[in-house]
């Protein structure tokens, strides 16, 4: 919708450009074609505009509307019969009326029964005892409380479907060679299944002491942190079956188990660097965490650092590059790129950064509009919603246009083409408040890199390595604010020689943290 100042502003354009539509709308950025005609051809019958555009009156009254949303509640709150009983409205309609009166009618919780996982060891045991069996597979699978089929299923993954199922001896009895071969299958079934055992033991002390992946490759594996496992190991199994089954020469194992038990000099340092690295949401490197031991009076080199990370398995999540490409094409007119990818500024205010990100969770979408100080990289402002609209944008504007104290800062907006930032509303805030804008090339993302950077950053360190599926829209709506403000105060950041704050100014922004879900 356009106020009336916008269309009357379009008309005298049009009519002082010849009436030529074209260099009208590439003058003004709106409307279209046949929008700005329709316009001219009301300001010629009356010689101006109508202040308002004329509703059109309703279909249906709202004691209609009221009888029908009844009707739904009192009998069976069935739609169909609604609508063959009142012979109004469409089913849409009434969906919509019934959000509008009574939402808490539409409200649904949506579950899922899981299944319980089995314990390996259970498996096995039912396994063997289904191979060995003197009653029926029925009896066993009860006593068990599983069901007959999930007996035979369980032998086809640990033995194979070519393994016999039952080898219990009939009233027509082998004969005792036959009998013997049966009971050496048997002892051979048992000896894999154990084998396996181990090898599922192996790798998954592996990913709990020595966080490796459950497809870790075990010959790859140092002979220290092999002795690990076998320290783990070695109540459930003898140590010359862990010594094959890893290939682990016997002498490397007590070397390496006299060495782990030396007194370890960087103790309290692996303390320090496992605390600042978990308190810092994972996303410390190494030169952040020296920095931040620094600051515990605990000086150690870059090297012991990077070391005692590797040896306590921290790792900073990143995510994979992907292969650049960006669209150069021009489409229709924008003001200039000020900032011509210089990102450095000499004073608080002088250039601004925004853009718009979405993350992509199983409860829905959320969008983030931050504004961006190049000076310092703070975040002067920031919205958080779950529609990617007009009131996103402009209500970060209006927060960020709050905070500047002094009235001669005019800093330069710089954003991408995208529609938010050419709207009436967009454009009206930015000339009141005398802003200049700036704005990148058609698909050049690199123009705008250092609030893309500011994205990646938030991503890396928050949001790709966490779990999000249990997570409600508000409390990752309240996750997010959190790391912002975060970043904002406490991240140390290595441009401003390792500080943590922004010493240069006070961060005293009005922030708005989210909008109504629909």
């Amino acid at each position: 919708m356009y106020s009336y100042e916008d269309r009357i502003r379009a008309v005298k354009l049009y009519i002082k450009l010849g009436k030529r539509t074209g260099a009208t709308i590439r003058k003004l950025g709106y409307p279209t074609k046949n929008a700005l005609k329709s316009w001219h051809r009301e300001y010629e019958q009356g010689r101006d505009l109508p202040v308002g555009y004329a509703r059109s009156r309703p279909k249906y009254s709202d004691e209609q509307k009221k009888v029908a949303a009844q009707h739904y509640l009192n009998h069976g709150r069935c739609l169909a019969g609604t609508l063959q009983a009142l012979g109004y409205p469409c089913r849409d309609t009434l969906a919509a009326w019934l959000d509008e009166l009574h939402p808490e009618t539409r409200k649904r919780v949506v579950g899922k029964a899981r299944s319980v996982p089995r314990p390996q060891a259970l498996k096995q045991a039912a396994v063997i005892e289904l191979c060995t069996r003197q009653t029926s597979a029925q009896a066993i699978a009860q006593k068990l409380a599983v069901s007959r089929g999930a007996l035979y299923q369980w032998k086809n993954q640990l033995l194979g479907p070519e393994a016999p199922a039952s080898m219990k001896q009939h009233n027509d009895s082998p004969p005792d060679p036959e009998r013997t071969e049966l009971e050496r299958q048997v002892e051979s079934l048992r000896r894999d299944v154990r084998q396996l055992q181990l090898e599922h033991d192996i790798l998954k002390k592996a990913n709990e002491l020595l966080k490796k992946g459950l497809g870790v490759d075990r010959p790859l594996l140092s002979n220290q942190e092999k002795t690990r496992l076998v320290d783990a190991l070695k109540q459930l199994y003898s140590l010359s079956e862990l010594f094959a089954a890893l290939g682990l020469p016997r002498s490397s194992y007590f070397y390496h188990r006299a060495r782990l038990r030396l007194a370890d000099k960087y103790a309290d340092a692996r303390l320090a660097i496992t605390d600042v690295f978990e308190r810092n949401h994972r996303c410390y490197g190494y030169r952040r965490l020296r920095a931040a031991l620094g600051r515990q009076h605990v000086f150690i080199s870059e090297k012991v650092v990077r070391r005692l990370m590797k040896q306590e398995y921290l790792v900073v999540a990143a995510k994979k590059p992907r292969k650049y490409g960006s669209y150069l094409g021009e489409i229709s007119p924008a003001p200039d790129n000020l900032i011509n990818r210089d990102f450095q500024a000499a004073a608080p205010n002088e250039k601004w950064l925004t853009d718009i990100t979405e993350f992509h969770i199983p409860a829905g979408k959320v969008y983030l509009s931050p504004m961006i100080d190049c000076f310092d990289g703070l975040v002067v402002s920031w919205t958080i919603g779950t529609r990617p609209d007009a009131a996103l944008v402009n209500t970060m504007l209006d927060t960020a246009i709050e905070t500047l104290a002094n009235s001669d800062d005019r800093p330069v907006v710089h954003s991408d083409r995208g529609a938010h930032y050419r709207w009436p509303g967009w454009l009206t805030r930015m000339g009141d408040a005398k802003l200049i804008r700036s704005m990148s090339r058609k698909g050049c993302s690199p123009d705008n890199a250092a609030c893309e950077g500011f994205f990646g950053r938030l991503k890396t360190e928050l949001f790709y390595p966490r779990n999000w599926q249990a997570t409600t829209i508000e409390q990752f709506i309240q996750v997010v604010d959190s790391y912002i403000r975060w970043y904002n105060e406490k991240r140390i950041k290595i441009s401003l020689g390792s500080l943590r704050t922004y010493p240069s100014r006070p961060v005293n922004c009005k922030f708005v943290e989210s909008f109504p879900f629909f």
